[in-house]
């Protein structure tokens, strides 16, 4: 056979000569060894073209463990949430993206674990299937706040634009969390998954109208939506007795601690638009305020305009009965200074010479000389405390620290002003004692010029 015009198709090599060792004459890459041609073979169909000893061997590689233990949790979770199978392949696909990136490559297993939740979680928002980040975070078992940060970095890194869940549009998610039907409970607790939805969105809506949604995270306010609207829906004496506990266990979901505290709130802002409902009689407070729920939630904004103009003209009148008082004082404060510019008047005189009668008590200084009341010396009044609705954050603001000046030592040389000597002065018998000083001082300074 002829070496003329072969290359190797392994190596591209053009070293190509006879191999003798065989018995059948065939042509061989000095380079890497390839067999170029191997005679009547080399045309069989059997052969097939010819193949480099590294193809012959390659197999398809595998995904590791850790991969295929991440897409099996990714499942799991999408079963639990029951999401349809567009989502679970568009979470498959961000997992496979984000798990061969170099910053989840080398991590821990929990952070690979949340890294499924995160893919799920983001799959979920931009295919309008609402979801939040605490039901993530449940069921992954781990701190909300390692959950958004891994979530943040995992959008960053992927380039993906998530849409922002509003908490209304979870509420339908979040309420059939609740085994409330009648399938589960008795009949006088069972309660329509969709009438109860429709009634702790309407809750929901009046809370962010009266900024209690504002900074607060979503779970504990639905989860307070949820049990107010089940006992609204239905308020007899048995579900209004049951606590916020009590329900949680019958509805087998986990209590949220700070659900009581958006309860109280919410009742709050009930319990202002209740006072505005003209046939109501009766006092409305936080234990009777369930009964009106239906009524309020149906002239909501109605109400909600009633409730300012009567806390405008509250206020109003509350500062014209302040200015009215302060024309009063002020009036009895004019006439006080008046009176006590004439008793001081007389004493003129005895105050020019201390030394020789009692000291003048209009000019004796004591500690509670100074004009200023208290009431200048005060901070500013809370301006959330004085308007009818306003965010939780302004309502109970954090005190700021009062800086307060550097102390120094006493070195007993510092210079005294006279207001200060004054300051010291207590009974007419130290005026006199510090009258007398003063002119023998002076006396003994005229002797020495």
């Amino acid at each position: 056979m002829s070496s003329a015009g072969l290359k190797c198709p392994g190596c591209g090599s053009s070293n190509i000569v006879d191999d003798d060792l065989y018995s059948q004459a065939q042509l061989v890459c000095v380079d890497c060894g390839s067999v170029v041609s191997e005679g009547a073979l080399a045309n069989d169909p059997v052969g097939g073209s010819v193949v480099s000893y590294s193809r012959t061997t390659a197999v398809t590689k595998k995904p590791c463990m850790n991969l295929i233990k991440g897409l099996q949790h990714l499942k799991a979770l999408c079963r639990t949430l029951r999401v349809h199978d567009e989502i679970l392949d568009l979470s498959q696909t961000f997992y496979n993206r984000a798990y061969q990136h170099e910053t989840f490559i080398r991590v821990s297993l929990q952070k690979k674990e949340i890294l499924a939740g995160c893919c799920v979680l983001v799959s979920c928002r931009l295919l309008n299937w609402p979801i939040t980040m605490g039901t993530i975070s449940c069921l992954l078992d781990a701190d909300p706040m390692v959950v958004g940060a891994i979530y943040q970095e995992m959008v960053k890194i992927l380039n993906i634009e998530a849409p922002i869940v509003n908490v209304t549009d979870v509420m339908e998610a979040h309420s059939q969390e609740y085994k409330i039907s009648s399938l589960h409970v008795p009949e006088e607790f069972a309660e329509n998954s969709k009438d109860l939805t429709k009634r702790a969105v309407a809750l929901v809506e009046l809370a962010a109208d009266s900024w209690i949604v504002t900074g607060r995270k979503p779970i504990p306010i639905m989860m307070a939506s949820v049990f107010l609207a089940w006992q609204s829906l239905n308020p007899n004496k048995q579900r209004l007795k049951f606590s916020l506990e009590k329900f949680c266990q019958l509805a087998k979901v986990n209590k949220n601690k700070s659900a009581l505290k958006r309860i109280t709130e919410i009742k709050e802002v009930l319990c202002k638009l209740g006072k505005e409902i003209p046939w109501v009689r009766e006092a409305v407070t936080p234990d009777n305020v369930v009964r009106q729920v239906e009524d309020i939630l149906m002239n909501r904004y109605a109400l909600l305009r009633r409730a300012l103009r009567t806390h405008e003209v509250t206020l109003l009148a509350e500062c014209q009965a302040g200015c009215e008082d302060s024309q009063i004082s002020e009036l009895v404060d004019q006439s006080l200074k008046t009176s006590s510019v004439k008793e001081c008047e007389p004493n003129a005189e005895r105050a020019e010479h201390p030394g020789d009668g009692d000291g003048n008590p209009c000019t004796m200084s004591g500690p509670h000389s100074d004009t200023g009341t208290q009431e200048s010396q005060d901070p500013a009044q809370n301006w959330g405390k004085r308007v009818l609705f306003a965010p939780p954050c302004v309502i109970h603001a954090k005190k700021r620290r009062v800086e307060q000046p550097e102390l120094r030592d006493v070195t007993g040389y510092e210079e005294i002003s006279d207001s200060e000597i004054d300051s010291y002065i207590r009974t007419p018998q130290e005026a006199r004692d510090f009258a007398l000083t003063q002119k023998m001082l002076y006396l003994s300074e005229n002797e020495k010029s």
